[in-house]
């Protein structure tokens, strides 16, 4: 969700003035994939990287993170949606990580969108976290791709089909790092304060026509398409020779 800060300036304002109209546009959002039905929308909200900016923007991140728990409490309950913070968050406030565990707690078993906030997030460290405790509970036991995935801060949020980065900068500046690998991307210099909903729904339905091949020729198949592919194609082999 970049371009906060530069939106703001633009219009001879302070960075946090870009933040908050910003957190008034992550409510549409969530809202909008929850209606399009989405299994799963992660936000890059505080990377790790962004703890060395000035305190008071820093400050003032941590407040709207605060509000927004409060605000949309009640609507996520509501709607069914399964919240999850990922991140380091031993720098955050008590009361803020009260309403985080509380809320988590409170929507563990929900069965609809998965709503995830990076927050004090890296991708590399949430990579090495894996490993480690992977060999911690499995010492001298070689780890396997599927031993890293489980042991994400998430998992069940699975890999990323879509990563949308508005602002107009083209990099994933070490986000899910491991859950990105065959994700489609999408570059908009839409900055996040401007981001719509209907811009968020062109997006997906324009992506929505890219193949993914996934490595292969073509999209890959189901196991049914692959077998009729396969006779199909040993039919014309067998008509061919005749």
């Amino acid at each position: 969700m970049d371009g906060n800060g530069r939106w703001a300036k633009s219009r001879y304002h302070s960075r946090i003035w870009g933040h908050i109209r910003g957190a008034s546009v992550v409510s549409e959002i969530v809202e909008e994939a929850d209606d399009l039905g989405l299994n799963a929308l992660t936000l890059y909200a505080f990377s790790s990287e962004n703890w060395s900016r000035p305190i008071l923007e820093v400050t003032t991140l941590f407040n709207i993170l605060k509000k927004f728990l409060k605000r949309e409490r009640t609507r996520i309950l509501r709607n069914d949606i399964r919240f999850k913070v990922i991140g380091d968050l031993k720098g955050l406030p008590r009361d803020t990580l009260a309403l985080i565990h509380n809320l988590e707690e409170e929507t563990k078993n929900a069965q609809g969108l998965k709503l995830t906030f990076a927050f004090g997030y890296s991708g590399k460290n949430e990579i090495v976290t894996a490993v480690n405790k992977f060999i911690a509970a499995n010492p001298g036991k070689e780890i396997s791709e599927e031993d890293l995935e489980s042991n994400l801060y998430y998992p069940d949020a699975g890999n990323v089909d879509l990563l949308i980065r508005t602002g107009g900068d083209q990099r994933v500046s070490n986000f899910l790092l491991w859950q990105i690998a065959y994700s489609e991307f999408f570059f908009t210099q839409t900055k996040w304060p401007d981001f719509t909903d209907d811009e968020f729904r062109g997006i997906l339905y324009q992506v929505s026509g890219r193949e993914r091949r996934f490595g292969n020729v073509s999209a890959p198949l189901s196991y049914e398409a692959n077998v009729k592919a396969a006779i199909d194609n040993k039919e014309r082999v067998i008509s061919h020779e005749l």
